[in-house]
C-alpha cells in the first residue's frame, strides 16, 4: 500500500526531473540509504508520538543534511514550509537525537513571550518547561534562518503533532501544519515549490 510518505518521495523526483535535476537525483538515489530500524527505534522512546509518515521518509533516507553516505557527504534539499521557494534539509534520526533538547535550551524565552514584537502562534505553549517539540529539518543556509519542529507540547488551542516553523530576522513561531501529513500535502499542494533550478545549482 502506497503512503503519503511514498507519494511525496514521487513527487519530489518529479520536481526535481523538472527542475533540470535529474543528474542530482540520480547520484542522490545512488549513494543513499535509509535508517535502520534500530535507529528509529531509538526516535521512538524519546518521541512516542512520532508520526510514522515521518518514520517512513527516514526509511527512504537517513537525513540529508550534511549526512556521510559512503565517503561522500551530501547536502540534499528535500522539504519546504509556508515560505515558497525556500528549500529545507531532512535531519538524521542521529540529527533528530541529538537535537531532542534543542528548543528547550535555545526558545525557552520566546515560548514565555519575553520578548516583545516576536510572534508566537496561540496554538504554541507558554510553558517552557513542557516543551517537547522534535526538530526534524533545517533550512538550506545552515538553518540559521528557520528551522521545522513537530510540537507534542501544543497550547489549549493547538493540536497535538502541529508543525511548528521558526524565522528568524524578524523572529517568529508559526504553525504550518497540524499534522506531518497535511505538511507533506501543503507541499505536493504547493507543486514543490521550493525545488527550483536555481536552487539546485
Amino acid at each position: 500500500m502506497k503512503t503519503i510518505a511514498d507519494t511525496y518521495i514521487s513527487s519530489l523526483k518529479k520536481a526535481y526531473y523538472n527542475a533540470k535535476g535529474k543528474e542530482i537525483w540520480d547520484h542522490f538515489e545512488n549513494v543513499k540509504h535509509g535508517a535502520s530500524p534500530k535507529d528509529l527505534d531509538q526516535i521512538k522512546p524519546i518521541f512516542p508520538e512520532v508520526p510514522e509518515t515521518l518514520l517512513h521518509l527516514l526509511q527512504f533516507v537517513d537525513g540529508t543534511y550534511w549526512k556521510t553516505y559512503g565517503e561522500e557527504d551530501i547536502a540534499f534539499l528535500m522539504l519546504g514550509s509556508d515560505m515558497a521557494e525556500y528549500p529545507y534539509y531532512l535531519l538524521s534520526s542521529e540529527q533528530i537525537i541529538e537535537n531532542k533538547n534543542a528548543a528547550a535550551s535555545y526558545y525557552s524565552d520566546y515560548i514565555e513571550r519575553a520578548y516583545e514584537g516576536v510572534y508566537i502562534d496561540e496554538k504554541i505553549t507558554n510553558k517552557a518547561e513542557n516543551l517537547k517539540w522534535l526538530h526534524f529539518s533545517d533550512c538550506m543556509n545552515n538553518g540559521g534562518t528557520s528551522q521545522l519542529f513537530i510540537d507534542f507540547s501544543p497550547s489549549e488551542k493547538g493540536k497535538n503533532g502541529k508543525i511548528v516553523r521558526f524565522l528568524h530576522d524578524p523572529d517568529e513561531f508559526k504553525v504550518i501544519a497540524n499534522s506531518f501529513e497535511d505538511y507533506l500535502q501543503m507541499l505536493m499542494d504547493n507543486e514543490m515549490d521550493f525545488i527550483e533550478e536555481d536552487n539546485l545549482e
